[in-house]
C-alpha cells in the first residue's frame, strides 16, 4: 500500500521553515520526500498548499488515569478525551504514567493509585511488571501510539500500604530496583505528583535518590509542582535543584498562570530560563483558560493535610464545616464543570451551579456536597487560568505544548509554523528519546497531520489514514512504544 501526499507545505518538526514538496508513504513509514509527478501510488492526496506536520505528541497525558486507554478507541468519552478525540486533534502519540500514578508496575496487582479518577473494579488486572503490562496492551486495538512513565505514588503506595511516612532504607533500595527493571522493560521515565495529598509530604532526599536512577538510565523525570499558587517559586526551585544535582532531564507538568498569582508565575518562568544552561528543564503548557483539578483542591490547605476519611468528617462537622465554607474560594458556579465522577456518571457535564441549585444549596455548600457524594474523587474544570499569560508562555523556548484546545494552538502554529510545530513534535520526541517519530524524515514512521485554517484535515498513523477530511475513519493503527 502506497500513499502519495502532493502539494503540501512540509513542516519537518525540527524547527525549519516550511517547504513545498510531496511525501510518499510505503507501508508504515515515510518512503521518500521530493517531487513525484508521475508516481502511481495506490492513493493520491492533493494537499492543495495545506501544512503537513509530524503527528503531534502529547508528552503529558492522563487518559490512562481514567482508563480510557481500555475503552473503545472509536467511542466518545463524554468530558474526558478518548483516543478518537486525540486523533481528531492531531495527536498520534500519548505518554501516560503522569502525576505519580501509572498502570504499571503493580507490586500486588492493584490499581489503587488511580482510584481517584476511575472505577478500578472494571478492569481485570492480569499484569504486574511493565513488560507484562505493555504485552497486554499490545493485544488490544489502540487508536493512538502509547508509552508510559513510572508513577512514584503507584510504587510507594504498594510499598507502604498507603501510610504517609518516610521510606526505610530497604524500601528505597527495593524502589530503585523496581525503577531499574521498569526502565529496562521500556518505560520512558519517572513521574511524581507532588501537588496531590498523598505525595505532598514526600521528602526532597527521597525524590533525589529515585531521580538519580532515572538520570543513570537517561530517562525523563516529569513532575507536578508541590504548590502552584503561593509556593510556586519555591516549588520550581526544588525541581531545578533536583535537575542540577542529578543531571536528569526534567519536565514540569501543567505549568500554568493561576489568576491571582501572576507575579509568582512570571518570576518562576524567569528562574527556569536563568537556569536553563545548568539544568535540562522544560515545562508543559495547555493553551487554555481552564484547569482540570480534583475537587478537594478547593479546600483550605489545613484541611487537605489529612486523608480522605478525616476530610470527610471535617466537611460534615458543624463547627469545622462553617469555618471551611468561609475559607472556600469564591467561584462562579457556571465556570466549574464536572468532568469525571467515578460511580456517579450522571453528574458528568453538569456545572457546579446546576448541581447546587438542584439540591437547594449555595455554591459553597454544593462544593462540599460534591466532595461528599464522590468521596473527593470528582474531577472538575475550573476557569482560573490567565489565557493571555498562557499563550505568552508558549512562546518560551522551554515550553512544550500538550493536548487541550488544539484549535487555539493551530492558530498560533499558522503564524509561526516551524516554531510552534517543533514544540509539539520534535521537541517532545527529543525530550523522551523517542526514536523514528516526531520528525518528517525518510525511514521514520508515517505519523502525519495535514492542517489548514487552524483545523485538522487528515491524520496518518503508522502509514494508515485514520482521519479523512476531518472525520475519524474507525481505523485503529496505534502501537505500544518502548524506550530502548
Amino acid at each position: 500500500m502506497t500513499i502519495l501526499i502532493k502539494n503540501i507545505q512540509l513542516i519537518d518538526g525540527a524547527g525549519k521553515p516550511p517547504v513545498k514538496t510531496d511525501v510518499l508513504i510505503k507501508k508504515e513509514k515515510i518512503h521518500a520526500i521530493g517531487s513525484f509527478p508521475r508516481y502511481q501510488a495506490n492513493e493520491i492526496i492533493d494537499g492543495m498548499g495545506a501544512y503537513l506536520a509530524p503527528g503531534f505528541i502529547d508528552i503529558n497525558n492522563e487518559s490512562d488515569h481514567y482508563l480510557t486507554i481500555f475503552s473503545d478507541p472509536s467511542a466518545n468519552s463524554g468530558q474526558v478525551l478518548s483516543q478518537k478525540d486525540f486523533l481528531l486533534r492531531g495527536f498520534t502519540t500519548i505518554i501516560g504514567g503522569q502525576g505519580g500514578s501509572s498502570l504499571a508496575p503493580l507490586l500486588y496487582g492493584s490499581l489503587e493509585s488511580i482510584k481517584e479518577w476511575a472505577d478500578i473494579k472494571k478492569i481485570n488486572v492480569n499484569w504486574r511488571t511493565v513488560a507484562e503490562f505493555l504485552k497486554v496492551m499490545e493485544q488490544r486495538r489502540l487508536g493512538v501510539n502509547f508509552g508510559t512513565l513510572i508513577g512514584h505514588y503507584t510504587i510507594r503506595q504498594a510499598l507502604t500500604g498507603g501510610a504517609e511516612r518516610d521510606l526505610s532504607r530497604n524500601e528505597l533500595r527495593v524502589f530503585n530496583h523496581i525503577l531499574e527493571k521498569s526502565f529496562k522493560e521500556g518505560a520512558f521515565g519517572f513521574s511524581t505528583g507532588l501537588n496531590y495529598i498523598q505525595s505532598r509530604q514526600t521528602s526532597y532526599s527521597e525524590i533525589k535518590a529515585l531521580v538519580e536512577t532515572c538520570a543513570k538510565y537517561k530517562r525523563l523525570y516529569a513532575s507536578n509542582l508541590r504548590d502552584e499558587k503561593r509556593g510556586l517559586l519555591s516549588s520550581v526551585n526544588e525541581i531545578i535543584e533536583i535537575a542540577k544535582e542529578t543531571g536528569v532531564k526534567v519536565l514540569i507538568n501543567n505549568f500554568k498562570p493561576i489568576i491571582g498569582y501572576g507575579k509568582n508565575y512570571e518570576e518562576s518562568l524567569e528562574l527556569i530560563n536563568k537556569n536553563s544552561d545548568k539544568a535540562d528543564i522544560h515545562f508543559s503548557v495547555y493553551p487554555t483558560d481552564t484547569n482540570a483539578i480534583l475537587v478537594y483542591e478547593f479546600l483550605p490547605e489545613w484541611v487537605k493535610k489529612d486523608g480522605n476519611e478525616i476530610m470527610l468528617k471535617d466537611i460534615q462537622s458543624p463547627g469545622l464545616r462553617e469555618k471551611i465554607l468561609k475559607e472556600l474560594p469564591r467561584v462562579k458556579g457556571g465556570e466549574v464543570v464536572i468532568l469525571n465522577a467515578p460511580d456517579n456518571k450522571y453528574l458528568i457535564g453538569k456545572s457546579l451551579k446546576e448541581f447546587a441549585q438542584n439540591r437547594g444549596l449555595t455554591i459553597g455548600e454544593g462544593l462540599l456536597e460534591l466532595m461528599k457524594i464522590t468521596n473527593f474523587r470528582a474531577t472538575v474544570s475550573y476557569k482560573n487560568i490567565s489565557f493571555k499569560k498562557t499563550i505568552q508562555s508558549l512562546v518560551d523556548e522551554r515550553a512544550i505544548a500538550v493536548s487541550d484546545n488544539a484549535g487555539e494552538f493551530l492558530k498560533l502554529a499558522e503564524k509561526s509554523p516551524e516554531k510552534f510545530i517543533y514544540k509539539i513534535t520534535g521537541l517532545p520526541a527529543e525530550k523522551l528519546g523517542l526514536k523514528n517519530r516526531g520528525l518528517i524524515r525518510e525511514g521514520y514512521f508515517a505519523d502525519l497531520v495535514i492542517f489548514r485554517d487552524a483545523k485538522i484535515r487528515e491524520v496518518f498513523l503508522n502509514g494508515k489514514r485514520v482521519v479523512k477530511s476531518g472525520v475519524f475513519q474507525n481505523v485503529l493503527a496505534g502501537k505500544i512504544l518502548r524506550k530502548n
